[in-house]
C-alpha cells in the first residue's frame, strides 16, 4: 500500500537487529570523536596531552580556563541543541505526516524567536544585558516556550482542517513573515544595547552560554526527550493516520498535547538560549531514516539523539575556522549542512510523484 500524500515513508524492516544495533554503537562512536574534537579544536588549538593535563589538574591556568570555562560547556551545548532540535523535528514529521515539518520551517522556532524578543527588545527600558542573561534566564525560556506553543497549536489547528502540505508550508512561512514583522518593529523601539544583542542572538551561537543557563537548557531539553521517549508508542500509531490510530483506541487529544508540549519544550529552550537555528530540525530525521531504514520511533529516536549531536558538533567545528580568529554564524553552517538535505527530499519527491 502507497502512502497517502503527505504520510511520511514506512520503510519495510529490511534490515536486521543486529545491522542495526551496530549502527547505533557507531553513532555513539563518532559522537565521542566529535565531541573530543570540539574540545581539540578552535582559534587556539589544543594539543591531547593539554588536554589530559587539564582533566589531571597539571596544565597551565589558560589551557584549564579555555576547556572548562569555554570549549566544554560550548560542546555540550551543541549536544544538547543538537538532541532537542532533531527530535522536535522528527515529532513534527510524524505528527504532520509531513517530511518537510521542522520547528524553523513551520515557524515554530519563530515563535520562540518573539517570545525572546518580546523579553529583550519589549522590556528593554526596564531590564539590562547584565539581567537578562542571569536572573531572566527563566524569563527567556518561559517566553520562548510560550511563542514556539502558541505557534505549534495554531499550525495543528491549521492542519486538522487543511489537509494539502504545501498550503500548511506556505502558512508556516507566512506566520513566519509575520512575527519577523512584529519583531522588526519591536526592534524599531528598542534602545540600541538591547537591539545589538538581539541581533546577535539571531546568528546562533553555542558559546554564549552561563553556568546556570546551561543548566537551565539540560533540564528543559532533558524533560522533553523524556516525554518524546514517553510518546514512542503514538508516534508509531499515529503513522497510520488518525483515524486508524483512534480505531485503535489512541486518545489523539492526549497524544498532541505529549508531544505538542515535547516540541514546544525542545523547540523554544534552544532557541532561547542558542538562537534560531536552522534545518537541523528537518534534515537529521531524513538521515536517520535511511541510516536505519526503518519508521519505528523505537529506533528513530535513539538514532536522531544521537545523529543530531554528531551533526550539531560538526557545525560547531566548522563554525569555529579551525586555527583562524575568525568565527562563523552558526545558521550559515547548519545551513549549508540543511538544505542539501531538503533538496534531496524535493528531488525525490518529484522523482516518485509523492512526498514521502
Amino acid at each position: 500500500m502507497q502512502p497517502a500524500q503527505g504520510e511520511l515513508q514506512r520503510y519495510p524492516d529490511d534490515s536486521s537487529s543486529i545491522t542495526r544495533r551496530w549502527l547505533i554503537l557507531i553513532l555513539i562512536l563518532l559522537l565521542f570523536i566529535f565531541f573530543i574534537l570540539d574540545i581539540f579544536l578552535g582559534s587556539v588549538t589544543i594539543s591531547p596531552i593539554d588536554v589530559i593535563k587539564a582533566f589531571t589538574g597539571a596544565a597551565d591556568v589558560n589551557t584549564e580556563t579555555l576547556i572548562f570555562k569555554f570549549r566544554l560547556p560550548k560542546a555540550f551545548t551543541a549536544i544538547l541543541a543538537g538532541i532537542a532540535l532533531s527530535i522536535s523535528g522528527l515529532q513534527m514529521q510524524t505528527v504532520f505526516r509531513n517530511p518537510m515539518a521542522g520547528p524553523y520551517v513551520l515557524g515554530v522556532s519563530s515563535g520562540a524567536g518573539l517570545g525572546v524578543a518580546l523579553v529583550i527588545l519589549g522590556f528593554s527600558p526596564g531590564f539590562d544585558q547584565g539581567n537578562i542573561h542571569s536572573s531572566g534566564s527563566w524569563m527567556i525560556v518561559t517566553a520562548a516556550w510560550a511563542g514556539a506553543g502558541a505557534v505549534m497549536l495554531l499550525i495543528m489547528f491549521i492542519s486538522a482542517r487543511v489537509r494539502d502540505i504545501m498550503t500548511i508550508l506556505i502558512t508556516g512561512m507566512m506566520l513566519a513573515s509575520g512575527i519577523s514583522a512584529i519583531v522588526s518593529i519591536l526592534q524599531y523601539f528598542s534602545n540600541e544595547t538591547m537591539l545589538k544583542a538581539y541581533v546577535v542572538w539571531t546568528m546562533g551561537s553555542l558559546g554564549n552560554l552561563t553556568s546556570g543557563q546551561l543548566n537551565i537548557l539540560s533540564l528543559s531539553v532533558a524533560t522533553g526527550v523524556l516525554m518524546s521517549i514517553f510518546s514512542v508508542k503514538m508516534l508509531n500509531t499515529l503513522l497510520i493516520g488518525e483515524n486508524y490510530a483512534s480505531s485503535m483506541g489512541l486518545n489523539i487529544r492526549f497524544a498532541r498535547i505529549v508531544i505538542f508540549a515535547s516540541t514546544s519544550i525542545l523547540a523554544g529552550s534552544v532557541t532561547a538560549f542558542c538562537g534560531p537555528v536552522a534545518f537541523i530540525g528537518i534534515a537529521v530525521p531524513h538521515i536517520v531514516r535511511n541510516l536505519i531504514r526503518t519508521s519505528d520511533h523505537r529506533l528513530l529516536v535513539p538514532g536522531t539523539v544521537f545523529t543530531g549531536a554528531i551533526i550539531m558538533l560538526i557545525s560547531d567545528i566548522l563554525s569555529q575556522l579551525p586555527g583562524s580568529e575568525n568565527v562563523l554564524p552558526l545558521n550559515s553552517v547548519t545551513s549549508l549542512i540543511g538544505i542539501p538535505v531538503v533538496l534531496w527530499v524535493i528531488l525525490r519527491k518529484n522523482r516518485n510523484s509523492e512526498l514521502f
